[in-house]
């Protein structure tokens, strides 16, 4: 079985219900500019360190929002992979979003349930305590720690709930119309209503000299593409077996064969990832960076089967591209094996899907403009 690839340049904190939390190295430098704003506002020592210990607890809100996500999706049989820590939030890979419009709602909503359950606590200790200080008189980085925390978690949950993709709000909108209509359908409107909300973060951004409603901007209208993308790049697979986009045309390698070999046949063809056979079973993959990094490191003597990859997804030839797909960006895998009665009759990678469903796009807009026959 395939095992999850980490997450690319992040190093472990620890886990949470079984999930991994990771921590992005730019995370660092968010530290390091509240430390240097709170020295600014303050001069001393115990002002940089209540602005990081603030957003260090901000922090634990967002992994406590992402675990609402995550422990609702597991509800519904949906894995989280892992959550990490990004500068401008907290990210929880889940395998895949519930196939229930219904399901992908509660999911949705879990993470700001999350906030909002915090900032009640938060609320109701501070006025059983007397510790509410008048609003006006609190901001980001002034005022009593857990008013500020309180305020900060309602903020979350109101920016959250955005109509925009990649916020829950975005998909909260998607889940809504997909109850009415396609989901394919649903998923364009969520992300057209999403960009329009970036164009007004961009033009107000501009106007008042806003960098961060800038970022949010590109931050939302990529994500909002990226989102109609994927789910454009599944409905064009529905219904169409993997033989039909496989590569069929492939040299496998053997796992004592030398690095050269591999150099061989990616110098003289096209083929850039090769399958590692031994017995006619397919025991690995050499992809093109695995290639790279050990001829680098090792040299073109050492043999396949030292650097190869051990967790190569395998398919049946009559698996839905679809399916097949999504298995590819669930392992993050650069390729798959496709085998029919026990023996591998082709190879699909994320790159020839997606040239297979420009093929299938194009016949289809020129079938669309050939006049009807006539009879």
């Amino acid at each position: 079985m395939a095992k999850d690839p980490l997450p690319p340049l992040t190093w472990r904190l620890g886990s949470l219900a079984g999930i991994a939390v990771y921590m992005h190295p730019t995370f660092l430098l968010l530290l390091a500019f509240v430390g240097w704003q709170h020295w600014m506002l303050g001069r001393t020592v115990a002002a940089v360190i209540g602005g990081i210990v603030f957003i260090l607890a901000l922090f634990a809100c967002v992994v406590l929002h992402e675990l609402g996500h995550a422990l609702t999706a597991r509800r519904y049989g949906i894995r989280t992979k892992d959550i990490t820590l990004l500068p401008i939030g907290g990210v929880a890979r889940l395998e895949r979003m519930p196939s229930d419009p219904i399901q992908e709602l509660w999911v949705a909503l879990a993470g700001p349930a999350v906030n909002v359950v915090i900032a009640g606590l938060l609320y109701a200790w501070l006025w059983t305590t007397s510790s509410l200080a008048p609003i006006e008189e609190v901001n980001v980085v002034q005022g009593p720690f857990l008013e500020r925390l309180m305020l900060v978690n309602a903020f979350l949950v109101g920016f959250n709930l955005l109509p925009a993709f990649p916020m829950d709000g975005g998909r909260v909108v998607r889940a809504l119309l997909a109850t009415r209509m396609d989901y394919t359908q649903a998923t364009q409107i969520a992300a057209t209503l999403g960009q329009s909300m970036a164009f007004l973060f961009g033009f107000f951004g501009l106007t008042a000299g806003n960098p961060f409603l800038i970022f949010i901007a590109l931050f939302v209208w990529i994500g909002a593409a990226q989102e109609a993308s994927v789910v454009q790049m599944k409905s064009a697979l529905g219904g169409i077996p993997v033989s039909r986009a496989m590569i069929t045309e492939f040299h496998p390698l053997a796992p004592d064969d030398p690095l050269k070999r591999a150099v061989e046949l990616l110098l003289t063809g096209t083929q850039q990832d090769f399958p590692v056979m031994s017995d006619r079973q397919v025991v690995g993959v050499l992809t093109l960076r695995d290639l790279q990094g050990a001829l680098a490191q090792r040299g073109d003597a050492v043999a396949v089967g030292d650097v190869m990859r051990r967790d190569v997804p395998v398919v049946d030839a009559n698996d839905m591209l679809e399916s097949v797909f999504q298995t590819l960006q669930t392992t993050g895998s650069r390729i798959g094996a496709v085998v029919q009665d026990g023996r591998v009759v082709g190879l699909v990678t994320p790159d020839n899907v997606g040239e297979f469903v420009m093929v299938q796009s194009s016949l289809a807009a020129h079938h669309a403009r050939r006049p009807p026959a006539r009879t």
